[in-house]
């Protein structure tokens, strides 16, 4: 039996939270950036007797589509899956039930899932700090129950919360740009997940596939590109009063 993490992670939170729910789970584990823009996920095939760990971020509600795009072209061939949602403080909505359907489709038994807190990808005071101490604890005791239904030789479904259809995808657009501080260095076109930025000429960007996950300021090392001060002010108005009471992490097994 083999452990792989299959993370989508623009900027760290959800590959933090997979990694300590992963870390009780084996000692050795297969890790795998659903990120990457360049790598082949069709060539991934799984055993029966594996176990994977496919984790995301919820993007309004939804599972973000290149995530969704590449986990549709592994190869479960029946291996057995924990699937992981993380959400800013707001809300997950269908997030969790259009992860099942996908990993499902790509042909994944599902025997559990988590949605768990990261500190908010774009307000970055909300949910600040998260996965904290509390969050670990909750993890570290999501594993050892995931683990005793997989020595136990449960396979059955959970029941997971979501809405089909799913809900109809919008989110604030948002496309972060250079300041004077860049020096063209490519890092940002290099990692982008949808292949967005121009590789010549950073302030060159596709509006259209673009999907606001903040990987090229997270990953710029001059601080050389950001989002649109207004914008993010308004996303924060929008977000202050759903996400001022704090939420838990929850397993459905």
């Amino acid at each position: 039996m083999k452990i792989y993490e299959f993370h989508f992670s623009p900027t760290g939170g959800t590959k933090k939270t997979a990694d300590i729910l992963t870390e009780k789970l084996a000692s050795e584990i297969k890790s795998f950036d659903l990120t990457d823009n360049c790598f082949d996920f069709s060539e991934i095939s799984l055993k029966k007797d594996d176990i994977a760990v496919i984790a995301v971020p919820s993007y309004g509600g939804r599972v973000p589509e290149p995530a969704a795009r590449r986990i549709s072209t592994l190869k479960g061939n029946g291996a057995r899956a924990v699937l992981l949602c993380v959400f800013g403080g707001r809300a997950y909505e269908d997030t969790l039930v259009e992860l099942h359907d996908t990993a499902k489709s790509s042909g994944f038994r599902i025997i559990a899932a988590v949605s768990a807190i990261a500190e908010h990808s774009i307000v970055h005071h909300m949910a600040a700090g998260r996965p904290d101490t509390q969050d670990q604890t909750s993890l570290a005791g999501f594993s050892e129950k995931i683990l005793e239904k997989i020595s136990s030789g449960n396979i059955t479904e959970p029941s997971i919360p979501g809405n089909r259809p799913y809900k109809k995808r919008g989110v604030i657009a948002m496309t972060p740009m250079p300041n004077s501080s860049c020096t063209k260095c490519g890092l940002c076109a290099e990692k982008c997940p949808v292949q967005s930025i121009d590789k010549k000429d950073p302030a060159k960007l596709n509006t259209d596939t673009c999907i606001s996950c903040m990987r090229c300021v997270y990953i710029c090392p001059h601080s050389a590109r950001e989002a649109n001060a207004a914008m993010i002010s308004k996303v924060e108005r929008m977000l202050k009063k759903v996400c001022s009471e704090r939420k838990e992490c929850e397993l459905f097994i």
